[in-house]
């Protein structure tokens, strides 16, 4: 069995010590996994289970385990009749005021889309909520599924209100950055959005969609912005695949809890 004594007491491995001691076989061999892949670098393939079994004297039920939780992290993927392979690092999003184009074009990554669904359609209640418009208010939604180096790893729903971008769906380019056009083509100022995250498991046609295991756990974002007059304008809806994304938010204290304090 893979022994603790060499590894910190504040990293993964003494997160996962339950309170009487016992590591189970399972973590152990994870925690061991971690540094083979350090050592192996992306893109490399990991042993066979056979071999991994043989190296820490477990079953291959304990290993199965350790690689599966592996590629819940995004740490490995797995391809079919190919094996298992060291993943590349995820994807970091900012939970900002910018658009999925320009948080992947500052990590030197190439965004790209393909459009699903292009169309007007009646806003609904829980729409004409948000929107602060009537029920039958028309909305234009746009169903775009969100590439990373021709990678596969979100699905972005957007709903903006029809009277004020009434030429979009025949004047907007769908494989293009909808904040781009927005900003530079219809002068429109993002004052700010409200926004929440939260973890899911993908419907099958969005698994089917995003090419990703239904039981992969996912990444929900909703976004309501609005713009210099306090009116919202757009509802977004993007689910991205959780082995592949992560969200990054800076933080800072406000004024009135620096006065608190």
């Amino acid at each position: 069995m893979p022994t603790f004594s060499r590894l910190s007491a504040d990293g993964p491995v003494r997160d996962g010590i339950p309170d009487h001691g016992r590591v189970p076989r399972y973590y152990a061999v994870k925690v061991e996994l971690l540094t083979v892949i350090a050592e192996l670098g992306e893109g490399s393939a990991l042993p066979t289970e056979r071999e991994l079994c043989e190296r820490f004297e477990v079953s291959r039920a304990t290993v199965r385990q350790a690689v599966s939780e592996l590629v819940l992290e995004g740490r490995l993927s797995r391809r079919q009749g190919s094996g298992t392979y060291v993943a590349a690092p995820k994807l970091v999003q900012p939970l900002a005021l910018v658009s999925y184009t320009e948080g992947l074009r500052r990590q030197g990554i190439r965004p790209g889309r393909t459009l699903i669904t292009l169309e007007r359609r009646a806003a609904g209640p829980a729409l004409a909520v948000d929107l602060q418009i009537d029920q039958s208010a028309e909305v234009i939604h746009l169903e775009r599924v969100l590439h990373a180096d021709d990678e596969r790893v979100g699905l972005e729903s957007t709903y903006l209100r029809a009277d004020q971008f009434p030429t979009l769906p025949e004047a907007f380019d769908p494989e293009q950055s909808l904040y781009a056009y927005l900003r530079d083509e219809l002068g429109v100022v993002f004052d700010g959005a409200e926004e929440r995250v939260e973890t899911v498991l993908a419907t099958p046609r969005e698994a089917l969609l995003i090419g990703t295991n239904p039981a992969l756990p996912m990444l929900l974002m909703h976004r309501v912005s609005w713009g210099p007059d306090g009116k919202p304008f757009e509802r977004v809806r993007s689910l991205f695949r959780g082995d592949r994304l992560s969200f990054v938010t800076r933080l800072g204290r406000t004024e009135q809890e620096i006065t608190e304090r």
